[in-house]
C-alpha cells in the first residue's frame, strides 16, 4: 500500500510541475531566461515535489497501516485502540467513520454475547430437556438436561444429527414427527411413557420458532420428566385409599355396636361384650391416629431428637425386660446377647427404645408358642466406619422374599387380616425406618419362610470411640 501511495503522489507532482517546467524551457530556448536559472528552478521544483511526495506518502502510509491494524483488531473482536486519527490527514474522515462504525459494531457484539451467555446459563439451569430442531428434524441446539434424558454423550457435538436417530424410543419418534409436521402457531403438547435408561413418563411440548426470509420455521421441543411426580401421585392415592380403609374398619364396628346398644340389649353379658369390642376398636383407632401423627412429624422433621451417648447393650436389655411378661404369657423364650466392649452411639434414647420395643412387639406377634426371640447388640464395621448393630431375631413364620423390599412402607402388610386381628396399624416399621434414618443409620430385614425373621439396625459409633477402634484394628 505504501508503494501505491508513493506512485500516486509522484504522478501528482509530475503533472503539477510539468507545465511550469515546459514554460521555463521555452523561455530559455527563446533566450529570455538564462539556462542556468531554468536548471536551478527545475531542480528546486523537483526537490520540493519529491519532499512533499515523501511527507504525504509517509502520512498516508501511517494511516493506512493504522487502518490495517484496526481491521485486524475488529476481526478478533477488540476495539481498534491502535487507530490514530490525524485531524488533517488524507484519510481523516474515513478513519473517523471506521471508528464510529467499529464502536457501534462492538457494542452490538457485546450485547449479543451477553444475551448468548444469559441464554446458555438459563439452558444449563433448566431441569427440562430443551432441543431446537431445524424444519427437517436436525438438531441445532440441546441443553445438558436433554443429553441426560436421552443418554447422550456430554462432550459430543450433535448439531446436524437428526433427533430421530439420537433417540430410538417409538413414542419420542412419533412426537418428533408430529412436531415437524405441525405448521400452526399454537403449541403442540402431549404426554407419553418411554423407556430410556428405565421407564419414564414425559410431558412434551413443541412450539414453532419463526425465522427470517419466510424460511420454514424451526421447532423448540421441551420435555418434562414427570416420573417422580407420577410416583408421588400414586403414593398419595395409595395412602388415601389405605388410610380410608384402615379408618373405616374400626368406625364401622363402633357405629354398628353403638347402634345396637342404643336400640336396647337386655342381656348384661352381651352389653359388656359389645362395650369391650367398642373399647378395643376405639383403642385401635387411637393407635392409628397416634402413629399417623408421629410418622408425619418424623417425615417432616418436626420430631426433635435429644441426642446423647447411649450404651447399645442397655437398649437391648431394657427393651427385653419391658416385653418379658408378655413373652412369658405367650410361652415364648427371650434372650439377650451383647458383645463385650461395645462403643457408645449418639442417639435419642427414648426413640431408639421405641425402635427396639416395636421390633420386639412384631417378633412376639408372629412367633408361635414355644418359639424364641433374641435381642442382640454387636460390633459392626460398614464401609470403613465403626458402628453397632442392634438385632431382633425370631423363630416365627417368616416372610416371603417378594414382600421384604416393601415392609417399611406405610400400611403395607404381608397378611392384612391377621395383622388387624393382632392389633397392628401397618405403620410400625415405617416409623422404625424414619427414626433410624434420623440417626444416620440403616435398617435391613432378612427372612426365611417357616424359619424366622431378622431385623438389623445399624448405627454409627461415637466418633472418638470409632477412631480408637480403628487404631486397635
Amino acid at each position: 500500500m505504501t508503494k501505491l501511495f508513493d506512485r500516486r503522489v509522484a504522478l501528482s507532482a509530475f503533472f503539477t510541475l510539468g507545465p511550469a517546467a515546459l514554460l521555463l524551457l521555452g523561455l530559455a530556448a527563446a533566450g529570455r531566461v538564462a539556462a542556468w536559472l531554468v536548471a536551478a528552478a527545475l531542480l528546486a521544483a523537483v526537490a520540493i515535489g519529491l519532499l512533499a511526495a515523501a511527507l504525504t506518502a509517509k502520512a498516508t502510509a501511517r494511516q493506512a497501516q493504522g487502518l490495517t491494524l484496526a481491521a485486524r483488531e475488529l476481526r478478533s473482536g477488540r476495539r481498534p485502540a491502535s487507530l490514530l486519527i490525524e485531524e488533517h490527514g488524507p484519510l481523516h474522515h474515513a478513519a473517523r467513520e471506521l471508528v464510529s462504525a467499529a464502536q457501534s459494531l462492538l457494542a452490538e457484539l457485546a450485547a449479543l454475547a451477553e444475551q448468548r451467555d444469559e441464554f446458555e446459563a438459563i439452558l444449563r439451569g433448566m431441569t427440562e430437556a430443551v432441543v431446537v430442531t431445524a424444519a427437517s428434524g436436525e438438531v441445532m441446539l440441546l441443553n445438558d438436561a436433554a443429553r441426560r434424558m436421552f443418554a447422550l454423550n456430554s462432550q459430543t457435538d450433535y448439531r446436524g444429527h437428526n433427533l430421530v436417530e439420537l433417540c430410538r424410543d417409538p413414542a419420542v419418534q412419533r412426537f418428533i414427527g408430529a412436531a415437524i409436521a405441525h405448521s400452526g402457531p399454537d403449541v403442540l403438547s402431549t404426554e407419553f411413557d418411554v423407556n430410556i435408561s428405565g421407564p419414564r413418563h414425559l410431558r412434551a411440548s413443541a412450539a414453532p420458532l419463526a425465522r427470517n426470509n419466510d424460511r420454514k420455521p424451526w421447532s423448540v421441543l421441551v420435555f418434562h420428566d414427570l416420573t417422580q411426580l407420577k410416583a408421588y401421585e400414586s403414593l398419595r392415592t395409595d395412602f388415601i385409599a389405605n388410610l380410608t380403609h384402615e379408618i373405616r374398619t374400626p368406625l364401622t364396628a363402633l357405629r354398628g355396636y353403638a347402634e345396637t346398644l342404643l336400640k336396647g340389649v337386655d342381656d348384661v353379658a352381651t352389653q359388656r361384650r359389645f362395650l369391650s369390642i367398642i373399647g378395643r376398636q376405639s383403642d385401635r383407632l387411637a393407635r392409628l391416629i397416634d402413629d399417623l401423627v408421629e410418622l408425619s412429624d418424623l417425615e417432616r422433621g418436626f420430631a426433635p431428637l435429644r441426642i446423647q451417648q447411649v450404651r447399645p447393650e442397655r437398649l437391648a436389655e431394657e427393651a427385653i425386660e419391658l416385653v418379658r411378661d408378655r413373652a412369658q404369657k405367650a410361652g415364648i423364650e427371650l434372650q439377650v446377647r451383647c458383645d463385650q466392649g461395645l462403643p457408645a452411639v449418639m442417639a435419642d434414647y427414648d426413640r431408639m427404645n421405641q425402635v427396639m420395643i416395636n421390633l420386639l412387639d412384631n417378633a412376639l406377634k408372629y412367633t408361635p408358642r414355644g418359639g424364641e426371640v433374641v435381642a442382640e447388640a454387636r460390633n459392626s464395621m460398614q464401609a470403613g466406619q465403626v458402628g453397632v448393630e442392634l438385632i431382633v431375631r425370631d423363630t416365627g413364620e417368616g416372610i416371603p422374599a417378594e414382600h421384604l423390599p416393601r415392609l417399611t412402607e406405610r400400611f403395607y402388610r404381608v397378611d392384612r387380616a391377621r395383622s388387624r386381628e393382632l392389633g397392628g396399624t401397618g405403620l410400625g416399621l415405617a416409623i422404625v425406618k424414619h427414626i433410624v434414618q434420623l440417626h444416620q443409620g440403616r435398617v435391613t430385614i432378612t427372612s426365611q419362610v417357616h424359619e424366622g425373621t431378622t431385623v438389623t439396625v445399624w448405627l454409627p459409633a461415637v466418633a472418638g470411640v470409632a477412631a480408637a477402634a480403628r487404631q486397635e484394628a
